[in-house]
């Protein structure tokens, strides 16, 4: 007997429940695929692009990182680390996004959730971590560096210098990191509206801990870009402790 033959003798009942089984597991499938990618966007792994070039030579305009959330929970964040945060308050500037169709909006929201698509990248910033809590972090010496509870970092390895720079504009500052704060700047010093700009903010240029995201860890697009962010913890390998931990 053929399976022609098999298929015209099965009761239609019979072919109906076999097709319900199938796309009843189809289902369970997507369902289980989809809670999953939501539990790894919240607590573990999240997606953004970057909007601007205030991280370059790091990080370049339109690419698409992984931020690692669960991590820093457990040991922190230390000197050199890329962080994702929002904005805390005045950071950035108002722009009116231009209205979408409710259904674009309805499937941007619905990839959003599962870390497909990452609409609120506009609304965060990334730096990379100068100071932690405790830290006294001043700009500038005489060789245009900035010291870290005083000692100068070379920070030459991930600055972007125009040609002929041998240091970033200086914009002057003193600052201790208060508790459960970072003082962050920008690779791209010069381009960059980073802690230096922000201290006349009701966050005085600090960020909360509170508002960190998590750490950048990966580029993912474009692929020749594709690797691992490099967070340069040598350059702050000779930084002591502040003084008091």
């Amino acid at each position: 007997m053929t399976t022609d033959d098999l298929a015209a003798t099965t009761p239609p009942s019979t072919r109906r429940r076999r097709l319900w089984l199938l796309l009843r597991d189809i289902l369970v499938i997507v369902a289980i695929a989809l809670v999953v990618s939501f539990l790894v966007k919240t607590f573990l792994v999240r997606s953004f692009y970057i909007p601007s070039g205030s991280m370059e030579r790091t990080l370049l305009k339109d690419d698409r990182i992984l931020v690692d959330q669960l991590t820093p929970r457990f040991g922190g964040y230390e000197r050199g680390d890329v962080v994702v945060f929002r904005d805390p308050g005045g950071w950035l500037p108002v722009v009116a996004e231009p209205e979408r169709p409710p259904v674009v909006e309805a499937i941007d929201w619905g990839l959003s959730l599962v870390g497909l698509s990452a609409p609120d990248s506009k609304d965060h910033l990334i730096k990379r971590i100068v100071g932690v809590a405790g830290d006294h972090v001043v700009c500038c010496n005489v060789m245009g560096q900035i010291t870290v509870n005083d000692v100068p970092i070379d920070e030459t390895p991930y600055v972007d210098l125009a040609a002929g720079q041998s240091a970033p504009i200086e914009v002057p500052f003193d600052v201790v990191v208060p508790e459960n704060a970072l003082w962050v700047l920008g690779d791209n010093r010069d381009h960059s509206r980073d802690s230096r700009y922000n201290r006349d903010q009701p966050s005085q240029g600090f960020v909360p801990l509170e508002n960190v995201v998590g750490r950048a860890f990966l580029i993912t697009w474009p692929l020749d870009r594709f690797g691992l962010i490099d967070f340069h913890h040598d350059v702050f390998a000779g930084v002591p402790e502040p003084a008091g931990q």
